[in-house]
């Protein structure tokens, strides 16, 4: 009882000692170290899928807000901005419909894949802060009732996937 006691209390103090010597727990501190707001931009599309931009605005900016190695801000006040622009909007057949016997139907699957062009600059500044990168996301799906929802969910997917590589790159790619 007195050995546990001990191993406890001397967790306690190591975590109290080394809180205050600037380390973070689960938040990502590889970035600039002079940049610590961003903000994402209004995202251009230039694929006729319908709201894809607005989704990846989206998917970047709760993105952002759940890495936390960057403050999320407005355009106007932030140290640097995301622009992105969604290059193109793929869809493919993954598997045709089947049957594995007279019972098991099993139904058509598709890949949906985002690809993204995307640069980080502080404003005011004619330099970018990260050149132009590619980064793609994608995400499988299958029509069971409504084909515009699952099409739709896949594409929030696949965004969300899209701006994990563009958060990754941001923040522990300098």
């Amino acid at each position: 009882m007195m050995m546990r006691c001990n191993i406890g209390l001397c967790f306690l103090i190591i975590c109290l000692f080394s809180s205050g010597c600037g380390y973070q727990v689960g938040v990502r501190a590889m970035t600039h170290p002079q940049i610590k707001s961003i903000a994402v931009a209004p995202v251009k599309n230039n694929t006729l899928e319908p709201l894809a931009a607005d989704v990846l605005r989206m998917q970047l900016s709760g993105e952002i807000q759940r890495d936390g190695a960057l403050k999320l801000k407005r355009v106007s006040s932030a140290d640097c901005v995301i622009y992105a622009e969604i290059i193109s909007v793929k869809n493919k057949t993954v598997r045709e419909d089947s049957y594995d016997n007279a019972l098991t139907y099993r139904p058509a699957e598709f890949q949906i894949t985002v690809e993204v062009e995307y640069s980080v600059q502080i404003p005011g500044s004619g330099t970018p802060l990260i050149e132009k990168r590619k980064v793609s996301g994608s995400a499988l799906y299958e029509i069971l009732a409504d084909p515009a929802v699952a099409r739709a969910t896949a594409l929030k997917f696949a965004c969300f996937h899209a701006s994990e590589n563009i958060v990754r790159s941001v923040t522990e790619g300098w």
